[in-house]
């Protein structure tokens, strides 16, 4: 067995005894590479990741070409730690139709920020609820936000009405920081408040999340008091 192989094996033991609690950014970084560079030494790779990025947040919302810059990253590796946050918004979203319950501001905000949480491009999500405000399927509406493509109104209508929703809660994230809603925002909101009320089922709201940080336009005055 190399120095490398002894190392690598205690680290597996100590996550298999410990989790991760113990270990600092650069271990959990170091194991995960463990799975994609089976015959290098990722300690020093965990490093230069680190050195270069500040934090493991930054690490796996960094696109696959910027990871691949770092000394000892290849493709493969660097497909690896992008999949890593796309595969954990699925589990979420799968978590959720569970009956999850989304019936006020509060755990509607907590739930789409989890759910865009180190998505870098623009997307736009639609949560349907049963009449007691809990999940029943959350889907993508469109890549992009409201103000770069053009909300597919019946698209939101047929989700809810194929999950025999009760209402319906929209989400959009701001990649830049910014969670202001747009007049454009505003505008898409109306519309599929309409849209929606139009076959009896209610917007409950719209959330926009940026930084982790969420803006309701229902408490923004936007929509009508429930």
């Amino acid at each position: 067995m190399s120095v490398h192989d002894g190392r690598r094996a205690r680290i597996k033991e100590k996550f298999r005894e410990q989790g991760l609690d113990g270990f600092a950014d650069h271990e959990v970084l170091e194991l995960l590479l463990f799975y994609a560079l089976p015959r290098v030494d990722t300690n020093p790779v965990a490093h230069r990741l680190m050195e270069r990025f500040s934090s493991l947040d930054a690490v796996f919302s960094a696109s696959p070409e910027e990871l691949e810059e770092v000394e000892g990253m290849g493709a493969n590796a660097a497909t690896f730690l992008t999949l890593l946050l796309p595969v954990m918004r699925r589990a979420y979203l799968s978590a959720g139709r569970r009956g999850v319950a989304l019936g006020g501001t509060e755990q509607l905000g907590r739930y789409f920020c989890a759910l865009f949480f180190g998505m870098r491009q623009e997307a736009f999500y639609e949560a349907c609820l049963d009449a007691k405000g809990k999940l029943l399927r959350c889907c993508k509406v469109a890549d992009g936000g409201v103000d770069a493509v053009n909300i597919n109104l019946r698209r939101i209508v047929e989700n809810a009405l194929r999950c025999k929703a009760s209402a319906v809660a929209l989400s959009h994230n701001h990649p830049s920081g910014v969670a202001l809603p747009s007049s454009d925002d505003n505008t898409a909101t109306l519309l599929a408040y309409d849209a929606l009320r139009t076959v009896g089922i209610e917007l409950t709201d719209h959330i926009i999340v940026a930084d982790g940080d969420f803006v309701s336009l229902r408490e923004n005055g936007l929509l009508p008091p429930r």
